[in-house]
């Protein structure tokens, strides 16, 4: 027991340098819901205070969310120091098919304590049905008043059963899609230099083909979820020819997929996806390539491919003796036309909470901290979203550069179609472009389709 007190005190107090602890929250303050411990009170609320304590020592706390291979083994680093301080154990259930299967366990009454949504638009149909507990029931709010910007904390208002509007969710990691990645050392003994337009990435995309070399690594295969970096590529592209409105509004599902914005989006998406010469295994490969294994070839020497359109996450499946800034780095995804400034598209991680016992608080509570997410941080697979959470982090200067991209974008837009309904944007738009680069279908049907599959209420 000493040794539990002992590591108690460790982390309460590095929690208290990271949150500026000038005054706790009292202890009736409405998160603790009848549970007031002994233990004084975290900002977070009191169940937090009482896991540090040691109180729910044996417990177990189920999650489920979409992290597998690497990204599972990074998230349980993550959070090992806070089940070793409170003795609690989160079971963390990855799969690659759970987009298409969490609402389904839901509606079966299967819900895990905590779920991790990569898709707000699946977690809307989740609060829809009643099934989200809203976090300012768990978490002191002030706490979240604090810790999340309003840009985050709007992202997390989502309609209720009654239609009237809860927060269903806190934000965790968020990332940047907007970027470039090659593998420099190679890049710089080419002679190559890093585009900053369009223009310019598409002559050295061409210069590269010249030199015998395809330019681009690019996989859509990822289970389920197949199709998610195609929608990518169209959504950035959007924000790159389309005023910022434009893309609200295709979000909303109040201009079509069957727009002159969308169709003028996959013309510069088609001219390097269907240009065998500037593929690494040509056009018909793309569905068959794993995203996460899609940029593995830049790391072979010499290089099969040189760049990977992709978030900054993708650097967890980089070589593990790949150096950041040495052997790789990144540029920004360059713009089209300069009326649109200089656009980043983003997403996150959001985490609902379905099961309301003290330790499920505890740890969701643990979750709305920086802390939670500062060794994932410092692995360079993450941007942290809490105002908690520290530059100083960032150990790879790649991530910390992303940040301050993202910091510095004139426009930033979510993830189009993880805010779409969850039919929709994890759904019909992932199969339908998947269909449309396996040359099944046309464009043409593709889009019309994905209209069609709009829901109607």
């Amino acid at each position: 027991m000493k040794t539990k007190k002992i590591l108690w005190i460790i982390f309460t107090l590095a929690i208290a340098s990271s949150m500026v602890l000038a005054s706790c929250a009292p202890k009736d303050d409405g998160a603790a819901a009848g549970d007031t411990g002994d233990a004084e009170a975290l900002p977070q609320g009191q169940e937090l205070a009482n896991a540090y304590a040691g109180m729910y020592d044996g417990t177990v706390v189920t999650m489920s969310g979409p992290f597998t291979d690497q990204d599972a083994v990074v998230f349980e680093d993550s959070i090992k120091g806070f089940e070793e301080a409170t003795g609690i154990d989160i079971q963390y259930e990855g799969s690659k098919e759970f987009e298409a299967t969490i609402n389904i366990r839901l509606d079966a009454g299967d819900s895990p304590d905590i779920a991790d949504f990569p898709q707000p638009g699946l977690l809307a149909t989740a609060a829809a049905k009643g099934y989200v507990i809203d976090p300012r029931d768990v978490i002191n709010p002030d706490w979240i008043e604090q810790n999340y910007t309003d840009a985050w904390k709007n992202l997390s208002m989502m309609a209720g059963p009654d239609g009237e509007e809860m927060m269903a969710g806190i934000w965790a990691r968020a990332n940047g899609k907007s970027f470039v990645f090659y593998p420099k050392a190679a890049f710089d003994e080419a002679g190559y230099t890093v585009p900053t337009t369009w223009d310019e990435m598409m002559a050295l995309t061409q210069q590269i083909a010249d030199d015998g070399d395809t330019a681009w690594c690019i996989g859509i295969e990822s289970g389920a979820a197949t199709g998610w970096t195609m929608t990518d590529w169209i959504e950035d592209v959007l924000l790159r020819v389309a005023p910022a409105e434009d893309y609200d509004a295709w979000v909303a599902g109040e201009l079509k997929f069957d727009s002159p914005q969308v169709n003028l989006a996959l013309d510069y998406i088609d001219e390097i996806w269907f240009n065998n010469d500037y593929v690494y295994g040509g056009t018909e490969a793309i569905p068959t390539i794993n995203f996460g294994d899609a940029p593995k070839p830049m790391f072979e020497n010499p290089p099969k491919c040189w760049f990977n359109r992709q978030g900054n996450f993708v650097t967890t499946f980089f070589p593990e003796e790949a150096v950041a800034g040495v052997d790789y780095d990144f540029f920004y995804f360059p713009p089209i036309d300069e009326t649109y400034g200089s656009p980043v598209l983003g997403a996150g991680d959001i985490y609902a909470m379905f099961n309301d016992r003290p330790e499920v608080r505890a740890v969701f509570q643990y979750f709305s901290t920086g802390e939670s997410l500062k060794v994932w941080i410092g692995s360079g697979g993450a941007i942290g979203v809490h105002n908690d959470a520290s530059l100083d982090w960032y150990a790879d200067p790649i991530t910390r550069s992303v940040a301050e991209t993202i910091r510095n974008a004139t426009t930033f837009r979510f993830d189009g179609s993880d805010l779409m309904p969850g039919a929709v944007g994890a759904g019909t738009f992932w199969k339908y472009m998947t269909d449309y680069v396996s040359g099944t279908i046309t464009r043409e049907e593709a889009l019309q389709q994905i209209d069609a599959s709009w829901p109607t209420e």
